[in-house]
């Protein structure tokens, strides 16, 4: 049996079911609404493929409906559409409403972050300048740095069962310090975050901190 190996991750499976599914689901650009119900058009019409499971489906629906282009895309007067790319009436105002108020969250999470990094930066900056002066030895100078990350660690700790759900903001421990994040899938023991940046990683979740 050819091309039946299963596909990965969710953002495979975006890029599949936009490729059987041209009209409904795109991959650049503004996305279209969804029509209500959609996943179990799509649980029927992949039932016997091989490649995706009804899990990785609602999983990666999940990522695409509450990604920035899907949000920016439900407003007023949008129309909804079905797997065939037909329409499926017009999009709720309630659902604008909400579509508007996780758009605003999630980008004033990642500038909440933005500012503390760039702030941690400047941090950072002065003391390295501020130490050159008084190092008189290479040795002074390397110290410093190492003394600030080892400060890192102590600031977080492991999350609770409970701490771990899609949309907890979260510290993900790179080894040589921690990267703020937000949960945006939960696979068994990998999580997909994402950085303040906007990219997207899978780590483990013994990786995560509060």
């Amino acid at each position: 049996m050819e091309n039946t190996e299963k596909l990965k991750n969710s953002k495979e499976v975006i890029a599949y079911i936009a490729e059987c599914f041209p009209k409904c689901f795109t991959l650049e650009g503004e996305a279209k609404p969804l029509k209500i119900g959609i996943f179990q058009d799509l649980a029927e019409r992949l039932n016997e493929d091989e490649k995706v499971s009804k899990t990785q489906l609602r999983a990666a629906l999940r990522q695409y409906t509450s990604s920035w282009r899907y949000l920016h895309g439900a407003k007023t007067g949008a129309i909804r559409v079905d797997l065939d790319g037909n329409a499926c009436g017009e999009l709720e105002e309630e659902h604008v409403e909400h579509a508007k108020t996780a758009l605003a969250e999630s980008k004033a999470r990642v500038q909440t972050r933005r500012k503390e990094q760039a702030q941690k930066a400047r941090e950072e900056g002065k003391a390295k300048t501020g130490a050159k002066p008084k190092a008189k030895k290479p040795q002074a100078r390397r110290a410093a740095p190492k003394a600030q990350k080892t400060e890192k660690p102590v600031e977080t700790r492991a999350l609770n069962a409970d701490e771990m759900k899609v949309g907890n903001d979260v510290n993900v421990n790179m080894g040589k310090g921690n990267m703020a994040a937000t949960i945006v899938e939960i696979n068994k023991e990998d999580v997909r975050v994402q950085l303040a940046n906007g990219l997207q990683m899978v780590v483990k979740a013994e990786h995560l901190r509060a």
